[in-house]
């Protein structure tokens, strides 16, 4: 057993230091993704220690498993509601409410009633679904007589991308940033009550061991968005499968490059990979938004035959509030700098993806 423990703290010590090291390769970017489970395993092996057999440096393990927890953990406490952030009332000058739902609705999962009986229960405003193919945009056609605003982006290579809508849409835009097989969609969208606001909807590829050997594609995708962002001028909210976590440092120069607002932050995980493994899911479809745009509610909706869980967000605009102009961080010159070099690494990256697109 004082072998395992020895195991243990060995692997939890790489697993903190890998992605600390600046290299793009999925080794080192992967284990950003399990900081929650890693966590929950340093406070095992904590207590597990005090189950064995003492040694002379028993306390100088349990110090670097100490250190180890205040690490992670003054990190992952940001994005628990044991942070405090001002929370916003909604007053007369502000929009109606909106709804939305998020869903990586994986290509290969035929069920698709299961997913239009979301639909048709949590009756958002706005959904959009990635990995949808023609099998999908086919099995969809049935909500369009609900949703009769739509901008559609058919691929058979996992990254297809169907946005359907209640809300009128002014216009709509594929973006191709830095390769011609994984779009992103720019919907410019005017709500009844006389509101502009864009939807931005994402899905870059992740690095792992059996997708992209580095997170570049990924991270110049994510930021060559974050620049778009910064030049809309009217309410925004960029959502979608980031294939990351809000607290990998590409994510958090995407929201200083893109002036935006991480309302995770004092709100909770909302964890959506892996739909079926409670235990080992991570929080990797993402949303943020511009500082007029409040969210009342943010969450994930149940499981509909998908690798992922949908979000479901409620929120609603107001240019009278400017309660969080505070919680805009902006890059540095070098920051911006080094968003740049990933852009360029980003657009030189060749992926192997089939495509078939056609586009509405």
């Amino acid at each position: 057993m004082w072998s395992a423990y020895l195991i243990l703290i060995g692997l939890l010590i790489l697993l903190t230091l890998l992605p600390k090291i600046q290299n793009q390769h999925w080794i080192f970017r992967v284990p950003e993704f399990g900081k929650i489970q890693i966590t929950y395993f340093i406070v095992i092996t904590f207590i597990l220690g005090f189950f064995l057999e003492s040694s002379e440096k028993f306390w100088y393990f349990q110090s670097a498993l100490l250190i180890l927890f205040v690490h992670h953990g003054s990190i992952l406490v940001k994005y628990t509601p044991l942070y405090k952030v001002k929370k916003h009332r909604q007053h007369n000058h502000s929009s109606q409410k909106i709804h939305f739902v998020s869903a990586n609705v994986y290509q290969f999962n035929t069920d698709y009633n299961r997913f239009v009986e979301l639909i048709e229960k949590s009756k958002p405003e706005i959904f959009m679904t990635m990995e949808s193919n023609g099998g999908w945009e086919k099995a969809l056609r049935i909500l369009e007589k609900d949703y009769p605003y739509t901008h559609k982006v058919t691929l058979e290579n996992t990254y297809g991308m169907h946005f359907y809508s209640k809300i009128k849409i002014k216009n709509a835009v594929t973006h191709y940033f830095v390769a011609d097989d994984i779009p992103s969609i720019e919907i410019s969208l005017e709500t009844e009550d006389g509101f502009s606001f864009v939807f931005f909807g994402v899905h870059p590829p992740p690095p792992s061991p059996t997708e992209e050997e580095t997170s570049k594609e990924r991270d110049g995708d994510l930021l060559s968005i974050a620049k778009r962002v910064k030049d809309i001028k009217i309410p925004v909210i960029v959502v979608g499968d980031f294939n990351n976590v809000a607290w990998s440092k590409s994510s958090i120069l995407f929201r200083k490059t893109s002036h935006l607002i991480d309302p995770r932050i004092g709100r909770a995980f909302v964890s959506t990979f892996h739909a079926k493994y409670r235990l080992l899911r991570f929080p990797i479809d993402l949303m943020f938004h511009s500082e007029d745009i409040f969210i009342k509610d943010l969450k994930t909706l149940e499981n509909f035959g998908s690798d992922h869980l949908p979000v479901y967000c409620e929120f609603f605009i107001d240019h009278h509030n400017d309660g969080q102009e505070e919680r805009i961080e902006d890059a540095t010159l070098e920051e911006k700098a080094e968003a740049e070099k990933m852009i360029q690494e980003g657009k030189k990256e060749d992926g192997e993806r089939d495509a078939v697109v056609t586009e509405d």
